[in-house]
């Protein structure tokens, strides 16, 4: 069975991330990757410094030459049962093979629960999309519709209506709309549509072609704003007795300045433990991480030549 320095689970940036740093300390390194981006239905990344629009496929694709070239392995292949500790080691075992690690780090990313409404998915990372800083200047004075699914649903029309003086705010969970909010929109110029959302009408190729409410209206609309309910991808983490925790948009797995977990040993990072994470945020948390898993295996192998010493 290969024994590595650290096992990272997930390539995406902040996996990368994590590998590179540790390359350049010239740990070994082992990315195991299942090959699903959370991102691969966008066309383009943006607020990456210096990668303005690029491709999120052709990032990641630069991304694994780069750490490759520092010496990280990388297989593509599915984590599907992780056990040990820091003090003997864990060891990973995934639909084909096991492998040993020292340390641990969770670039798992995390899953998009959607409301259930047909073409939705469809559209979702085309034109249904969620984040004004990642697709908001793409819409700019678009019609765009913003779909009230849940607490933070009146926060994204308010951020939309910054880009476009024709945003519409669709009131399919009223009850998450509160009086002041409901103010909010108003002074915003935010138009509210009282009723639920029955279809997204969506073309071929994933584009909306307007909005048709229960009461068989149809709202015109090119883009689809919608919140999802982001869940870490922490089965690994729960298998080593970790505690997930909540918040308004989820779950996720609560880690310190560092990326450590409360799991000795384990660390998380990207969107498995910051759900709001962007690409250059999570990738900045992948080496932040890498870093504190190398001082830690640095001073661990200090401690260790100053026991034998003694000894």
């Amino acid at each position: 069975m290969e024994n590595f320095d650290a096992i990272i689970i997930g390539g995406g940036s902040a996996g990368l991330a994590a590998s590179i740093a540790l390359g350049r300390s010239r740990r070994s390194t082992l990315v195991i990757d299942a090959n699903e981006p959370r991102n691969a239905r966008a066309a383009h990344a943006h607020n990456v410094l210096g990668q303005e629009g690029i491709s999120p496929l052709q990032l990641l694709d630069q991304g694994r030459n780069e750490a490759v070239h520092y010496g990280a392995q990388i297989i593509t292949d599915h984590a599907v049962r992780i056990e040990g500790s820091s003090l003997n080691g864990f060891t990973v075992h995934t639909e084909t093979a096991a492998y040993k690690a020292s340390r641990i780090v969770l670039a798992t990313g995390l899953t998009d629960q959607l409301e259930e409404i047909p073409g939705l998915r469809e559209a979702w990372g085309i034109s249904a999309i969620h984040c004004t800083y990642c697709h908001g200047w793409e819409v700019r004075d678009q019609s765009v519709a913003v779909l009230g699914l849940g607490p933070m649903s009146s926060h994204q029309a308010l951020l939309f209506a910054q880009l476009s003086d024709r945003v519409t705010f669709v009131n399919h969970h009223p009850e998450h709309l509160s009086a002041e909010n409901r103010e909010i929109l108003n002074k915003s110029g935010v138009v509210i549509v009282e009723g639920r959302v029955q279809q997204l009408r969506v073309d071929e190729h994933g584009q909306l072609d307007g909005i048709v409410l229960a009461n068989g209206d149809l709202l015109e609309s090119q883009a689809a704003v919608v919140s999802s309910r982001m869940i870490a991808n922490s089965e690994l983490y729960l298998q080593l007795g970790g505690t997930l925790k909540d918040h308004p948009m989820g779950t996720f797995i609560p880690v310190n300045e560092m990326g450590a977990t409360d799991v000795p040993g384990l660390y998380a990072t990207g969107n498995a433990a910051n759900l709001g994470a962007m690409v250059m945020a999570a990738a900045a948390s992948g080496t932040v991480a890498g870093a504190a898993l190398n001082g830690d295996l640095a001073l661990e192998r200090l401690d260790s030549h100053s026991s034998a010493t003694t000894a």
